[in-house]
């Protein structure tokens, strides 16, 4: 046995440990049983809580939030499903114990925990998927329902594959044998989410994403730190529907794609989830996922220089949804931060 199928195995042998959970003296914790397969996957992807605090923030986006099974629970963390009994009742996380929502408040936009795959199908074309630069945002008139928005997905360059959200795909890290630590967003007390990746060859980039009672705003940003141009920089950024109650049919019937925006309606028509960025790419959607994108592309970014795209997401009530756009084009969304 190699050194890296030893490591490997090691990791599974450990995931095992901590999610085969034993049943209580009153046998209220179910036992779970998970194939190698899924052992593997949860030794891969599991995010343990790095402390008390850590624990309590992630326990609570998933019960209160995204209404995790335990199962899901415990994929998403290796946490036993027995620990997790006992750690919801010492916290006293359920869904009474979640404080009221304010009428009036930001759209609600947390960082997605991982565990549950947010697509429906195509899984194969999104392997082992990472929390790492997935958010969710809330839909304002139902709070358990909610899209997963990866940004970015996918960021092409001259070079190659610079990054990729899952792992289909090898990227031109993963060529050279290089995994990319694991990262978790940012999270600052106004309820912005921000995060910085440096790449092994000095290239950065990072999302910063601002909620507010109209939209979603976004930034993503990318730093050339090699002594060459970078060009071809396409950007993937995908609007996961599955948990959108209502939006999540895997057709493109209920698909609006224009520059830039990309909407999708709900099966009624009464409502619509729209989202655009600038420095347009192309939109497209993928039915079988599904999902819509608005994917933008950097400028050729010469050595030392850094370039900077706009992305919007809302929500929209009502039967004009092309008088809703040109409504959104009038808040100067595109423009410059500064230059607001």
């Amino acid at each position: 046995m190699n050194h890296q199928t030893a490591s490997i195995c090691s990791k599974v042998i450990c995931a095992i440990a901590l999610i085969t959970p034993f049943c209580s003296a009153s046998g209220q914790v179910p036992a779970v049983r998970y194939d190698e397969d899924e052992a593997a996957q949860i030794a891969r992807n599991a995010r343990p809580p790095r402390d008390e605090a850590d624990l309590r923030f992630w326990l609570q986006n998933m019960v209160w939030d995204h209404r995790f099974t335990p199962r899901e629970i415990c994929q998403a963390t290796g946490l036993s499903l027995n620990a997790i009994d006992e750690t919801l009742k010492r916290l006293n996380i359920t869904q009474a114990s979640r404080p009221a929502l304010r009428k009036g408040d930001s759209l609600r936009v947390l960082p997605y925990p991982g565990g549950r795959h947010p697509r429906i199908g195509f899984l194969d074309g999104a392997v082992d998927p990472q929390r790492d630069t997935k958010i969710s945002i809330f839909a304002p008139w139902d709070p358990a329902s909610y899209v997963v928005v990866d940004v970015p997905e996918a960021i092409f360059s001259n070079l190659g594959l610079l990054y990729l959200a899952h792992t289909d795909v090898p990227t031109i890290w993963e060529k050279q044998g290089i995994r990319l630590p694991p990262m978790d967003w940012s999270r600052r007390p106004d309820g912005t989410l921000d995060f910085e990746r440096t790449l092994p060859n000095g290239i950065r980039f990072g999302t910063k994403v601002t909620p507010g009672r109209d939209a979603v705003r976004m930034e993503l940003w990318l730093h050339n730190g090699t002594d060459q141009p970078l060009s071809g920089l396409r950007v993937q950024n995908c609007v996961m529907l599955k948990a959108a109650s209502g939006f999540a049919a895997q057709t493109n019937q209920n698909k609006l794609l224009g520059n830039p925006y990309a909407a999708v309606s709900s099966e009624d028509g009464k409502r619509w989830i729209i989202t655009a960025w600038s420095d347009l790419n192309r939109t497209w959607a993928n039915a079988a996922v599904p999902c819509i994108h608005s994917d933008p592309k950097f400028p050729d970014c010469p050595a030392g220089q850094r370039r900077v795209l706009y992305g919007w997401l809302s929500f929209y009530e009502g039967n004009d949804i092309r008088g809703e756009l040109k409504r959104i084009e009038t808040t100067g969304w595109r423009l410059r931060q500064e230059a607001r």
